[in-house]
């Protein structure tokens, strides 16, 4: 063969492997649970390809990167298929007490382009930015709400932090959710420790909620008592005061009669008086002299009265006695 017809051959398989290579490099496919980013010359196009077949530039001008869409997860400090040689990640409480936790992380990518080139290694900055965003919370937290009911507001503020770090770092990653594993204290020891402690504390609070039990129900009655005594006194100031007010009536009433009749109404008094002071004692008009002069008796009692004895009664008395013991003396003589 002829230098030129080497020549020729040389150019033919050139020009087919050429042709080849564009064939081959200017079509690709992305599949439903992918998305693509088009490279030009190194330079990431905008946007994401949607799904199916397209066309482009052969290599080297373009290039396609295919990213999955699906949601990943992160282990922070635990590893389910590899617990043995899992990290152990422990912290500190803000009250100074030294616990570990082991936080999941689900993660997505929502901007390729970001992703590929903002970082070298995106998913160790999720790492980082997981670490301190959890540590930063514990740190803020007693070890109570942390071991308790304190799990689901760890929760939600490790999100917040998180998102707000990846969203700062733009490596085009989107936090989905985070979701605490286990938080536990480092050994047995200190367990065993700490649930003593609970348990004082826990018997304190049972203790303190018995004495506020016993002190409401005291305060109570006490309240109670206070209450009925205060309606007594009510009662009888409003009592003490009609009757006050009934006295001041009355007495303005007679001082009335007593203006229109002084005499009869000065009578009229010393007889209530005297029934008010007297109420059973028998009344008995009496002659000056002293003898005693039987009238009506003046009072409830209806029995006989005996009247009062006197000098002359007592004389006449005993001057009726030796009279009838004379007349008896001297009948038993005429027998």
């Amino acid at each position: 063969m002829t230098l030129k017809q080497i020549y020729s051959w040389i150019g033919i398989v050139v020009a087919v492997v050429v042709l080849g290579l564009f064939a081959a490099t200017s079509w690709y496919t992305v599949d439903e649970s992918e998305q693509a980013v088009l490279i030009t010359f190194g330079k990431a196009e905008e946007g994401t390809t949607e799904p199916g077949l397209h066309f482009k530039l052969p290599w080297p001008i373009q290039t396609v990167e295919t990213l999955s869409r699906e949601t990943f997860s992160l282990n922070f400090g635990y590893d389910p298929e590899n617990e043995e040689d899992a990290d152990v990640v422990r912290m500190i409480t803000g009250d100074e007490n030294i616990l570990q936790a082991d936080l999941v992380v689900q993660w997505k990518i929502i901007e390729p382009s970001k992703y590929l080139f903002n970082s070298d290694d995106p998913q160790q900055v999720l790492y980082n930015a997981t670490s301190a965003s959890l540590r930063s919370i514990i740190g803020s937290s007693t070890i109570d709400e942390a071991l308790t009911d304190g799990k689901a507001e760890i929760e939600n503020e490790v999100l917040d932090l998180l998102v707000t770090l990846m969203e700062d770092y733009e490596v085009g990653v989107a936090i989905q959710d985070v979701k605490l594993q286990e938080v536990d204290l480092p050994n047995e020891e200190v367990r065993q420790a700490f649930m003593k402690v609970t348990d004082a504390r826990e018997t304190m609070n049972t203790k303190k909620n018995e004495a506020d039990k016993y002190r409401n129900e005291i305060y109570e009655e006490a309240q109670g008592e206070k209450d009925a005594i205060i309606s007594r006194a009510e009662g009888d100031k409003i009592e003490r005061i009609e009757t006050a007010r009934g006295n001041v009536a009355a007495f303005n009433a007679l001082y009335d009669a007593y203006e229109s009749n002084p005499d009869i109404t000065r009578q009229r008094l010393v007889l209530e008086t005297l029934d008010q002071v007297l109420p059973d004692a028998n009344i008995y008009i009496m002659n000056d002299d002293g003898n005693t002069l039987k009238y009506l008796p003046l009072g409830e009692n209806t029995s006989s009265p005996k009247p009062p004895v006197t000098e002359s009664s007592e004389d006449n008395q005993s001057d009726n006695d030796t009279e009838d013991s004379e007349e008896g003396n001297n009948n038993d003589r005429s027998e």
